[in-house]
């Protein structure tokens, strides 16, 4: 998988700006629980009170609370106010706008928990004030020492009291003191719900907007990564030779250019939206956790100790099954393949049973296997709902003791399930991605199997050119070819010269070794011995495209591509005038069924040319060697569709417009060789004679053998 990234490289931009989109999702995902705690704990418990720093207070309530002061604080404290008129005779002061809140409250909350607790029997007791005696009354008539004295009393007593408990007596402390001096506390309450409210929807906004735009250029660039991979593995296997094909095999190449990079594509997203986001959630996660309440901290260790449990097992248990999956797709896709193509034999033998049984044999064990990753990845989700409801049962009950004994509010416990949902989320995340990777990481090793496969075909460093003199002179020199794996030569020192003007020939029984012969000259297959010249020139020692535009190449199959009878006649170049397509059709004897056609040379051709019949596409696919004009022409048992009349009428034709071209030809009929310049008859990979058709018949049994079995001694003239 790691190989795939290189080619993100061109990315790297939309990457960090993924990465920059993903830190300030985080900052709004994990700033929320922040203002869910808020709205309970400061909206709903306190009124909309958001600390003891009071806005505005009584003369008679300040007096009162600087005489709990020290002299220090108590003229920092009055410096912080300013009048702002009178309620019922009575002067109110109001905050600063300069005033530094913290600190103020830091001063005033220790002191209105003193006064509110002055006031009680408990509270009083608490403080070590005497029963029924005034405090305030006390500290007038005190000498400043004994003042001092009973004030650092009173704080030391402060100092075991948590400091949850000292903010919430301050912030009812600070409620009581508006609703006496004529503050709307409900209107207060009101409007800081409906302002955190809003910002909540804000950052829930962004979030989505984020979200968006992180997904759209994440996928954005897998597709682009998606095109490239595809790009690049189709021009490796167009340049394949046919040992690597079959070594690799089309079904699977065909899986691996579109499953296995759609596998790829899916996982490239979900990795730069989750993988890349999980990290930072979950150590956001922790560190907010922490900074809400430290004592409950082993609780996340508990949550991702779990799902780490569960991740393992999982991965465990599907990882093995992801790898076989794809084999199970390629072996589906190859049956399917097979089947569709030799539908027409199937049918012939009336085998559709067979082939459905066959089929639904591969299909089968896909689906169980497919079904048994399934419930793989349908436990999980239950079996993570249960860690996290267990794990929010753990925090409440932790988190009760804590409100019971005064150090947690309760929505700081709903901030800190909210955090650990998060850090558990992020985990889920993680261990989801571990079942998909995977199966990505399979798909993706197939890709580079395919990019990082050594073509046996390819060209030289240091590239030569053909000789400009020469036109066509094809030449073994001493050919011996074994194919991949195989135990012996099926070619065995082939010598001869093909010439320009001439056409040579070659015949022999099925597997002699003919058709493997044509396909060493354009380099299908290289030879394993000796070396093949064209005009002068070893074919290794040029560039493959050179080599194959010199060559007009007519194969045993036809093959057509799905267009028109034009584009698939200028197929070798698109360049030709209309009179030279015309021409070619002509001398390949097609004119008459093209003419035929409604729509003439624009007649649509389906894929593989299944609307034409075999002859048709004979003749199509000589027409489109004709139209590309090269210096040389190879026919492999290119009329073997054609009848005698046809045939005999094209080769007529064909010797008008090869007079200066190499013309080669693989033949099973002696009349379609019978005027050949040389033919070159095989016996299992050896040459058995060479000659003109007279010099054979004459010298050779093996090509006298052949023609006694299909022509007349009056029509060899032979004796």
């Amino acid at each position: 998988m790691i190989k795939i990234f290189r080619y993100l490289k061109s990315s790297i931009l939309s990457i960090l700006l993924i990465v920059i989109l993903l830190f300030v999702q985080a900052w709004c995902d994990l700033t929320l629980p922040e203002y869910t705690s808020r709205v309970v704990n400061v909206g709903v418990q306190q009124s909309g009170i958001e600390s003891a720093a009071i806005t505005k207070i009584g003369e008679k309530t300040l007096y009162t609370l600087t005489m709990f002061l020290d002299e220090t604080d108590r003229t920092y404290v009055m410096n912080q106010y300013e009048k702002d008129g009178t309620y019922k005779k009575e002067t109110v002061y109001r905050l600063k706008k300069d005033t530094n809140e913290e600190k103020l409250a830091d001063k005033l909350a220790p002191a209105m928990l003193v006064v509110s607790y002055a006031s009680d029997e408990k509270g009083a007791a608490m403080l070590n004030i005497p029963e029924g005696s005034d405090a305030l009354a006390m500290l007038e008539q005190m000498s400043a020492e004994q003042k001092e004295a009973m004030l650092k009393g009173i704080h030391q007593k402060l100092n075991d009291i948590p400091g949850t408990i000292i903010e919430q007596g301050a912030i009812a402390f600070v409620k009581s003191e508006y609703q006496r001096i004529g503050v709307n506390t409900d209107q207060m309450q009101t409007s800081y719900i409906f302002t955190t409210g809003l910002k909540m929807l804000a950052l829930s906004l962004v979030i989505m907007l984020d979200g968006i735009l992180i997904v759209f250029i994440g996928s954005r660039m897998a597709a682009r990564l998606a095109k490239t991979l595809r790009e690049k593995v189709f021009h490796k296997v167009v340049g394949f030779s046919k040992t690597e094909m079959k070594e690799l095999g089309s079904s699977s190449l065909i899986t691996r250019t579109t499953n296995d990079i759609q596998q790829v594509q899916s996982v490239i997203v979900f990795l730069l939206r989750v993988v890349f986001y999980a990290p930072i959630i979950a150590i956001g996660g922790v560190m907010k956790a922490m900074s809400t309440n430290a004592s409950m901290t082993y609780i996340i260790g508990i949550a991702v100790l779990a799902i780490s449990v569960l991740v393992i097992i999982m991965f465990g248990i599907a990882m093995p099954k992801m790898k076989v999956m794809q084999k199970f797709v390629d072996k589906l896709n190859q049956v399917t393949r097979e089947i569709l193509t030799g539908l027409p034999v199937v049918r012939a033998f009336s085998n559709e049973a067979h082939e459905e049984k066959r089929f639904d044999e591969v299909n089968d064990r896909l689906t169980k296997l497919s079904r048994f990753v399934g419930r793989v990845m349908s436990f999980m989700m239950p079996a993570m709902m249960f860690i996290m409801n267990m794990i929010c049962l753990l925090i409440v009950w932790k988190g009760a003791d804590g409100v019971d004994a005064g150090t947690m509010q309760v929505g700081d416990i709903m901030a800190y399930i909210q955090y650990t949902m998060q850090i558990i989320m992020a985990f889920l995340m993680i261990s989801m991605m571990s079942i998909m990777l995977p199966r990505a990481s399979v798909s993706a090793k197939r890709i580079n199997e395919v990019l990082e496969h050594d073509t046996v075909i390819q060209d030289p460093k240091q590239v030569l050119e053909f000789d400009p003199k020469k036109k066509g002179v094809v030449e073994f020199k001493n050919v011996c070819f074994r194919y991949p794996d195989a135990d012996y030569d099926v070619l065995t020192d082939i010598n001869f010269i093909a010439e320009p003007g001439k056409t040579t020939a070659f015949i022999g029984s099925t597997g002699s070794g003919k058709s493997t012969i044509v396909n060493l000259i354009p380099r299908f297959f290289d030879v394993s011995k000796g070396e093949i010249m064209i005009d002068g020139v070893d074919i290794r020692s040029v560039s493959t495209y050179a080599l194959r535009d010199k060559i007009g190449f007519v194969p045993q199959k036809g093959v057509l591509f799905s267009g028109t009878i034009e584009s698939n006649i200028k197929y070798g170049n698109d360049a030709i005038t209309d009179r030279m397509m015309k021409k070619s059709a002509k001398i390949a004897q097609a004119t008459e069924f093209i003419d035929s056609l409604e729509q003439g040379y624009q007649a649509p051709i389906s894929q593989g040319g299944t609307n034409v019949s075999g002859g048709q596409k004979q003749r199509l696919a000589i027409a489109r060697a004709l139209a590309k004009n090269p210096d040389i022409f190879i026919f492999d048992d290119s009329f073997s569709a054609l009848d005698f009349k046809t045939d005999a009428k094209l080769r007529s034709e064909l010797a008008t417009m090869t007079k200066k071209k190499t013309v080669l030809i693989v033949a099973q009929r002696i009349s379609t060789i019978m005027n050949a310049d040389l033919i070159i008859v095989l016996d299992e990979g050896e040459i058995a004679g060479k000659g003109t058709h007279q010099e054979l018949m004459k010298s050779c049994a093996v090509y006298r053998e052949i023609a006694l079995s299909q022509l007349s001694k009056e029509e060899l003239d032979y004796e």
